[in-house]
């Protein structure tokens, strides 16, 4: 469905490797539960890791990035995996796997991204290789694997991600300048030629009536709103599903969404639990068995 159609559009502007982004999961899926069939959600790869130079010591630079997602995850509530390999050499092939599972349906490409997602800050094995992509995506309920693989291999969904990646470098005036209480407010990033691209996640909202922006880490209540100012009434609360119900749909949850998603006692019995260095993720039985790992490496050091 068209931004046309239903008049509201939102820009994710975002990154399958991004610690911020990832730690936004709980709002956003609240978000997307709640605007359900209401509006345009367009999601937006700014690659983050844009083919980096090898750093010229790779330990030590692991072990500051390490840190570093440790005290987003503290702000956050995310899990991050006990034991990180590397710092991501690249986002590419994480975001060309995610585009070209556009093409399978919304539902698959939820559930590939929040794969790509974990592989790095659950296993700790950054997806930034093509083959690494692909492997941390096998099993997804739905997903048709050859097609993924030629999909993403392709012209067509890698001219997508370079538009993605451009359009991301073009950020509105509103972003340039971000004041806020939020340890990630959101204010535009340089970059080395002396632009600017969104910092992630920002979520841009547009009607014929205007926009408005959210960017960085924000609660729940920034992004409503948002839209109230632009629709209001737009913004339906999601309705609470039981543990059961939310794992069946998500097919993995993590603290901070349990809370925002799900009622009643948690988890529930037939939950696989996972331990990370910030908490359980909590996985379906099936989830679980598909999945490549399901266990974090032992602590970092």
């Amino acid at each position: 469905m068209g931004v046309e159609d239903v008049g509201v559009e939102v820009v994710e502007y975002t990154d399958p490797l991004c610690p911020w982004a990832w730690g936004s999961e709980p709002v956003f899926r609240r978000l997307h539960a709640a605007l359900a069939g209401r509006v345009h959600w367009r999601r937006v790869y700014c690659v983050l890791f844009d083919d980096e130079e090898p750093a010229p010591d790779p330990a030590a630079e692991t072990a500051w990035y390490a840190r570093y997602v440790e005290d987003i995850s503290a702000h956050t509530g995310a899990p991050r995996a006990r034991r990180l390999s590397r710092v991501a050499a690249s986002s590419w092939p994480s975001s060309l796997v995610a585009k070209a599972a556009e093409r399978q349906g919304d539902e698959v490409a939820e559930r590939v991204l929040r794969r790509l997602r974990e592989s790095v800050f659950v296993l700790g094995e950054p997806a930034d290789t093509p083959a690494l992509a692909l492997a941390a995506v096998r099993g997804v309920p739905g997903l048709d694997l050859a097609r993924l693989t030629a999909d993403a291999a392709s012209a067509a969904v890698s001219e997508a991600v370079y538009a993605d990646r451009a359009e991301a470098r073009r950020p509105v005036r509103e972003v340039l300048s971000v004041r806020g209480g939020s340890p990630h407010p959101g204010t535009a990033k340089e970059t080395s030629d002396g632009g600017h691209r969104y910092a992630l996640p920002t979520l841009l909202v547009r009607t014929h009536a205007g926009r408005r922006v959210v960017p960085g880490w924000r609660p729940y209540e920034e992004y409503a709103s948002a839209f109230d100012e632009l629709s209001p009434g737009l913004l339906k609360e999601p309705v609470s599903q039981g543990p059961s119900d939310a794992l069946a749909r998500y097919r993995s949850l993590t603290g901070p969404e349990h809370v925002a998603l799900t009622h009643g006692p948690w988890p529930s019995d037939d939950a696989v639990r996972v331990e990370t260095g910030n908490g359980p993720l909590w996985l379906h039985p099936e989830e679980a068995a598909a999945r490549p790992a399901t266990d974090s490496p032992p602590a970092f050091p």
